[in-house]
């Protein structure tokens, strides 16, 4: 081989000629797509890039390296991985202005979407949650036996995130197939590494995960494509999670307008001298491989092409609001209830959960459930007890407490066809988990039309003497956000429908189940495969008084406080609180003329008080006093039963109701 005057070390390696200029053709492209979108931001013709220029070959020699199915998740310098996966250009450029020709209607912007026909995910602003999404991908293939790898990108700053920590400790603990790779280039927008993180390097990590590890030159593509090819090789016959370090740097600005002033000159100066292209280019044409006739009709053939896609670009008009549209993909389409066999056999709410889950796992044979304790111990519910024997433990998963991690494993799941149930072991600990549950599962259908086929149970509210962290009432928090599902049935029938239903359903579900109903409400419930359908209400008792509106341990504090106070009342049970039944709210108001919303959950914020907005704005004619809301107090849920049921709203909502009757 002859001697090169690079600053790179280049060896091939016994990679083939043609994949030595393979690799070139895709260098090359995204960087003339770079400078092309820089000339056009310096004209102010668009307004936003976040430039790679300087580390090409990362994002170019993983994508080469990898099979075209196995599935990759960017970050914003990843451009390589588009273009080497044929991304049509004017499609991409659309999506990076914001045209409805882009992948996301216009909806998000740079990067941050996906086309699973490329095999490609795209990042959220948030960094880390890919991780785990990459790690779920990875999971899919060991489950289905496919022998294949997906590779996640992270940066140097977003390893100081929980979700790093938990994506490869649940992927080492799992032995899933996924490598992530570190672009360390320097500067977490201006964050030394020195300020991020206190380890020599970041492969020091993996010895505390199990972890193979390896830190390579991410400016050598030879070395990025060689690397990861023979590690992907051996992962595909014996999965396991790797952690690669690609040393670079970034030669622009965090986004353009963030500038470099805080790079030290002599860095710049180094780091332009290890420019991948430059250095590769020069390398391929001194070893005799690449020609300067051909470089130059290559660059001008791609500078055509994307000439082409630019046009497309700026003809394509600015996007038209359609608020139909806009409303309409919030959620995927979902089938309609199916009608209960006759007859049934009485059970309580919690068997009524555990048939509802083994139904779903029979009509589902992929289908997987995951939770702290589900195996073997059943859950501390014991909800799931003999799943193990029944399904195996493929299916039934113990959990790290990796609440986030799992989560974002159950849409990687889905990206590749693959149901999944998350347990929250109490309601209280989704906290841990809330990101990827309202940015990734909430938003993906509108963002990007994929599916989150997700169901998430959560065991709520109080009534146990449990305090402020075993018994909170937190499902507001989830139906203030577009693109979640929020399920609360009251009875055993329902809680078996209702919860086959959210299985049948591919967007995400947050299905509340409240604890002390487990045990202590029983019902008919029908035999094998029904559902029930989400959104719409029950009427619990048709009444004329009063109407009272609840869910939950609501419907029982309902019908207690009815009989006791003598009241002819019309009890609709909402079952659904995302979508909500309008029309039987409405019917109910229009019956009644009075009305009283009760729930568990705290009174301020609590859902209560958008269902008293909108009768107020919709049926204000029908009303002959105020809407009224019982809830619970403003405080955190205390811990001593005496504390604990003072808490609660009973004693205040018959007050309530007795003003009310009064007006």
């Amino acid at each position: 081989m002859s001697t090169t005057t690079t600053l790179i070390p280049y060896a091939a390696k016994g990679v083939p000629k043609d994949t030595l200029l393979h690799l070139y053709e895709q260098l090359v492209r995204p960087r003339l797509i770079e400078e092309k979108m820089l000339n056009l931001l310096r004209q102010g013709r668009i307004s936003k890039w976040f430039s790679g220029i300087g580390q090409e070959a990362i994002s170019v020699g993983a994508a080469c390296a990898l099979l075209p199915d196995e599935v990759i998740f960017t970050m914003h310098r990843n451009l390589g991985v588009f273009t080497a996966r044929n991304m049509p250009l004017d499609r991409m450029f659309c999506q990076w202005q914001g045209k409805h020709l882009g992948y996301t209607k216009a909806r998000d912007r740079s990067f941050h979407f996906g086309a699973m026909e490329h095999s490609i995910v795209g990042m959220i602003s948030h960094l880390g949650p890919q991780l785990s999404l990459a790690a779920g991908v990875a999971m899919a293939h060991k489950l289905k036996k496919e022998g294949r790898v997906s590779l996640a990108f992270t940066g140097e700053g977003a390893t100081s995130q929980g979700e790093f920590h938990e994506a490869l400790n649940v992927a080492s603990v799992w032995k899933l197939p996924v490598i992530f790779l570190i672009e360390n280039n320097g500067y977490g927008l201006s964050t030394r590494p020195n300020e991020q993180y206190a380890c020599k390097d970041l492969v020091d990590r993996a010895a505390g995960y199990g972890m193979r590890s390896a830190k390579i030159d991410g400016n050598n593509i030879l070395e990025v494509f060689s690397t990861i090819r023979k590690i992907a090789a051996e992962m595909r016959e014996n999965p396991e999670p790797f952690l690669l370090e690609c040393v670079t740097f970034r030669m622009r600005g965090h986004e353009e307008a963030s500038g470099t002033k805080y790079v030290p000159q002599e860095l710049m100066d180094e780091w332009a001298a290890k420019d991948p292209i430059d250095n590769y280019e020069k390398w391929l044409l001194e070893t005799g491989v690449l020609t300067e006739p051909f470089a130059k009709n290559l660059k001008d053939q791609y500078k055509k092409e994307i000439q082409q896609a630019v046009d497309v670009m700026f003809a394509e008009p600015e996007p038209v609001p359609d608020t139909a549209a806009e409303l309409a993909d919030v959620y995927a389409p979902a089938p309609g209830a199916t009608t209960p066999a006759p007859g049934g056999k009485e059970l309580r709410f919690i068997d009524a959960i555990s048939e509802g889950l083994r139904e779903a796992m029979l009509r589902h044979p992929e289908l997987v459930l995951m939770g702290q304790d589900i195996a073997d111990y059943g859950g501390v519910f014991k909800i799931t007890n003999g799943f193990t024997t029944q399904f195996g433990k493929d299916r039934v998963r113990n959990t790290p407490l990796c609440e986030s991690a799992i989560v974002g494993i159950s849409l990687g799941l889905s990206l590749k066809g693959i149901k999944s149930m998350v347990e929250m072991q109490f309601a209280d600990f989704v906290t841990c988990g809330f990101n990827q549950i309202v940015n990734n599962l909430a938003k993906l259908h509108w963002r990007w039309g994929q599916t989150a086929d997700v169901v998430v149970r959560m065991p709520t509210g109080g009534g146990t003497g449990a305090g402020p962290f075993h018994s909170q009432s937190n499902e507001a928090w989830f139906t203030h956000v577009p693109g979640l599902k929020v399920v609360y049935p009251s009875t055993p029938a329902d809680a078996k429908g209702l919860l086959l239903a959210a299985f049948e359903d591919p967007n995400p579900v947050m299905f509340f189940e409240h604890k002390a109903l487990y045990r202590s409400e029983s019902g008919l419930v029908p035999d094998g495969f029904y559902t029930v359908e989400i959104g719409k209400a029950r009427q619990v008792r048709s009444g004329t008084d009063v109407s009272i509106l609840t869910y939950g341990m609501g419907v029982r504090w309902a019908e207690a406080v009815a009989d006791e106070m003598g009241l002819n009342a019309d009890i609709v049970d909402l079952r659904s609180l995302v979508p909500l039944d309008y029309e039987a709210i409405t019917e109910s108001v229009k019956k009644t003329n009075r009305v009283l919303i009760l729930h568990e959950d705290t009174l301020f914020g609590g859902i209560g008080g958008e269902i008293a907005a909108w009768i107020s704005e919709h049926l204000f004619e029908h009303l002959d006093a105020p809407v009224v809301r019982a809830a619970s107090l403003d405080t955190p849920v205390p811990f001593a039963i005496p504390l604990e049921q003072n808490f609660f709203p009973v004693e205040r909502m018959k007050e309530q109701l007795r003003r009310l009757m009064g007006y």
